[in-house]
């Protein structure tokens, strides 16, 4: 079994709300569905899609830079040089949060929706809404 290996890109789209609830889409291009509502929302963004084309990526299984050459994430690829194959994965931007009972700063990455929070240094548990 081969496993899979992956390159996260450093390119993110546009941090955008739905029309219909105002809550967060998802970071993605294209057709997107909102997490809270349902509703089907079309985006684009031709400034990313070209950033995407052009995005140079690092490949630790040979130390590489490569020209991803595709606007679109995820991409399938393959290195040129050791015949390996990747995927380059969305970006999704991280958050810094406080815990509302010890105040201790917790990173995550910002994802629509309502998400329940173990805090690891008191055990509180919280929620979050994006």
């Amino acid at each position: 079994m081969t496993e899979e290996l992956f390159v996260e890109s450093r390119i993110s789209p546009p941090a955008l709300s739905c029309p219909k609830c105002n809550e967060m889409l998802p970071f993605e291009l294209g057709e997107v569905q909102c997490q809270m509502c349902s509703a089907r929302v079309k985006i684009e963004h031709q400034g990313t899609r070209k950033k995407w084309l052009e995005e140079k990526v690092s490949w630790p299984g040979c130390d590489k830079v490569l020209i991803v050459g595709v606007d679109s994430r995820p991409a399938n690829l393959q290195c040129v040089s050791c015949d390996c194959q990747f995927t380059v994965t969305p970006n999704i931007p991280k958050v810094e949060i406080e815990c509302p009972a010890c105040e201790r700063r917790l990173r995550m990455k910002k994802k629509p929706g309502k998400r329940e929070i173990d805090c690891p240094a008191c055990d509180k548990k919280f929620f979050i809404k994006f």
